[in-house]
């Protein structure tokens, strides 16, 4: 049976906790994305030699690349404290304030999914960027009155999912940009042998291989894996993940040799078979499928423009010829016809 756990997790506590257990917390630990991690050893550094709080950093990029880990990483190389939250849970002004007026100076304050954020706690965080200072009304008509606040010199760390929903005021005042790419199966695979490591569980250097290349490019999706085949491996082997124990526990999971699930080929099905081939808009393939759109254009699609199984179009989403040859189905000018699923 699938575990529609593996792309969006159960947000719950012990879910949280093994990926925070499972977390790098140094550059030294932190496997991939090399170009990223030595841009920032040389900002940090350049900024401990100073003495300076490190610049605003933006970092963007799909769910799962480890966004939130490499903010944590940022505060534990400048030797300093953390504060986290999210857009949607700073309602007001007041909100804003009371985390900023807190911290100390060179602190990290992580803002995860700042593309929520209101346009009134916008503008209260631009003077808080640029001059370390809270502008706060105080009063109402006539005898409404501006309080400058000063702030203690910070760094911003905003993460994104959707950097194209960012105001254009609020990206400009991020000294950096960084992106988060998906990772090469080789990167992944180091990643799934320190998180076997990390969680006791011996593996085979093919095993984690194979892994790897079914993660989609992802690596808390490798964790989540991992954290599978153990339980396979426990009780149906003798606790080694063997790539024979992988190549069964992966295909019970429905995660095919690309990485795809049920909803992925669902997805994709559903565009060949109902809209023929597309294109065909967000809203309409949701409600089909049956899934909110968000979840499908952040966490579903990427993936798939990436592997080149979806194009996106003015005129909607339409599956690629390798979509087609992967799902089985025949290209035919009026109705495709399914002829099975692959792997």
């Amino acid at each position: 049976m699938e575990d529609k756990n593996l792309l969006q997790g159960s947000g719950d506590y012990a879910e949280r906790q093994w990926e925070t257990a499972l977390r790098p917390r140094t550059f030294s630990e932190y496997i991939g994305q090399k170009k990223l991690t030595e841009n920032l050893k040389l900002f940090i550094g350049a900024a401990k030699k100073r003495g300076e709080a490190l610049d605003h950093v933006l970092i963007y990029g799909s769910p799962g690349l480890g966004k939130t880990t490499l903010a944590h990483i940022i505060a534990n190389e400048m030797g300093v404290k953390i504060r986290v939250t999210a857009g949607p849970l700073i309602e007001k002004a007041g909100d804003l304030a009371a985390l900023l007026t807190n911290l100390d100076t060179g602190d990290v304050l992580f803002i995860d999914e700042i593309h929520r954020l209101s346009a009134t706690v916008e503008e209260v965080l631009y003077p808080a960027m640029e001059d370390y200072k809270l502008d706060i009304m105080v009063g109402q008509g006539p005898g409404a009155r501006t309080i400058n606040v000063p702030l203690k010199k910070f760094t911003l760390v905003g993460a994104t999912t959707r950097i194209g929903l960012l105001s254009g005021p609020l990206r400009n005042r991020f000294g950096m940009n960084l992106h988060v790419d998906f990772y090469p199966p080789e990167d992944l695979k180091e990643i799934i042998k320190r998180s076997a490591k990390l969680l006791l569980v011996p593996i085979e250097e093919d095993a984690a291989e194979e892994i790897a290349h079914r993660a989609r490019g992802t690596p808390r999706i490798a964790n989540r894996l991992l954290r599978r085949l153990r339980d396979y491996a426990q009780m149906l082997g003798d606790g080694t993940i063997t790539i024979k124990e992988a190549k069964e526990g992966l295909e019970r999971l429905e995660v095919d040799k690309y990485g795809l699930d049920d909803l992925d080929r669902k997805l994709l099905s559903s565009i060949i078979n109902k809209y023929g081939g597309g294109p065909v808009g967000l809203g309409t393939l949701a409600a089909t499928v049956g899934e909110e759109p968000d979840t499908l254009e952040e966490v579903y699609e990427p993936y798939l423009l990436q592997i080149g199984f979806l194009e996106r179009t003015r005129q909607g989403r339409k599956a690629t010829k390798k979509a087609y040859e992967h799902l089985g189905l025949k290209i035919h000018p009026s109705k495709p016809i399914l002829k099975g699923l692959s792997d």
